[in-house]
């Protein structure tokens, strides 16, 4: 038995992953669709996975549109016990408008998210995996063993299955990459959209480590420290000269590398034009991740699932 588990707005009406979900290759009689909604999607899951009926979770944001067969590709690798949550990339459609396009290419781009590209294309073979290539918009996880920790911690939004996965692995449970397992979802509409989920996105990294420090995020105070230098390069220059430039220049010459890489790899003008928001990327999530290290947290479980309403849709 698989819940469909899909977070939406309160007001909210037209549902991609409601539709695309009534079309999964499932028995019927074995799926069930929740929609939850609410002002805070921790929340909403939460109180889904307490009121859902299977005994796995397939989670979908609004506009996940899923392949068909995601749910049997599933399936097989939960045959081995030790397996906790499944999960692939969620791409661009290929109609999609040029500037999400150019979005997509910066997302599934090396240098701008280092292994976390894996979140936006495929890459690679099916493999055991970490939660760095997994995202929530298209992941399947055993029920029983989130709600054995306590589900989402609603404090660390948007890094709460971040810290969930990372929960379960410590525990000895595995998480799977497929790379054929995939969703189509449009990535931000517009350069500011863009800026505040990159903000967010530092941010959440940040407080994560806060809950949960480990090693898994040495690889995200990259970013906050090279915007440190590049703020204190007037002084750097002043103490240690002209070797004060060495990291700037690296990091110009890694620009022209990627940028080389993603134009052999096709659509030159749309990956040229990828290497600025790369650049801001890296600014603006390392804004986001000083500013999460000293946010005030809100206590999980503090009231908000008070006010999510379930909805089970079903064929026809």
């Amino acid at each position: 038995m698989v819940t469909v588990l899909i977070a939406a707005r309160p007001e909210q009406t037209d549902i991609k992953a409601v539709v695309a979900s009534l079309a999964l290759e499932y028995p019927a009689k074995r799926l069930e669709i929740l929609v939850a909604r609410g002002k805070q999607p921790s929340a909403q899951r939460n109180a889904g996975m307490k009121a859902a009926k299977g005994e796995f979770i397939y989670f979908l944001d609004d506009d996940s549109v899923p392949q068909g067969g995601n749910l049997r590709i599933a399936a097989a690798h939960f045959s081995n016990p030790q397996v906790k949550v499944v999960g692939g990339p969620n791409l661009c459609p290929p109609d999609a408008p040029r500037l999400e396009q150019i979005f997509a290419v910066v997302l599934s781009s090396w240098l701008a998210f280092g292994p976390s590209r894996a979140r936006y294309a495929p890459v690679g073979s099916v493999r055991n995996t970490s939660e760095k290539e997994l995202i929530l918009c298209n992941l399947v996880a055993r029920r029983d063993a989130l709600l054995a920790l306590g589900g989402f911690n609603e404090a660390l939004y948007p890094n709460e299955e971040n810290a969930l996965m990372d929960q379960l692995q410590q525990q000895g449970g595995k998480l799977v990459y497929d790379p054929g397992m995939s969703v189509q979802r449009r990535p931000r509409h517009s350069i500011g959209a863009f800026v505040r989920m990159l903000m967010n996105y530092g941010r959440g990294r940040a407080e994560q480590f806060r809950v949960h420090p480990g090693p898994g995020s040495a690889l995200n105070f990259v970013p906050p420290l090279f915007l440190v230098y590049l703020l204190g390069l007037p002084l750097w220059l002043h103490l240690l000269g002209r070797l004060s430039l060495v990291p700037i220049g690296l990091y110009g010459i890694a620009v022209c590398v990627q940028s080389g890489v993603l134009a052999l790899a096709g659509k030159p003008c749309r990956s040229f034009a990828a290497i600025p928001f790369i650049v801001l990327t890296h600014l603006v999530y390392g804004f986001g991740f000083w500013r999460g290290l000293v946010t005030r947290l809100r206590p999980s479980g503090s009231g908000v699932a008070g006010g999510v309403v379930l909805e089970t849709v079903t064929k026809g």
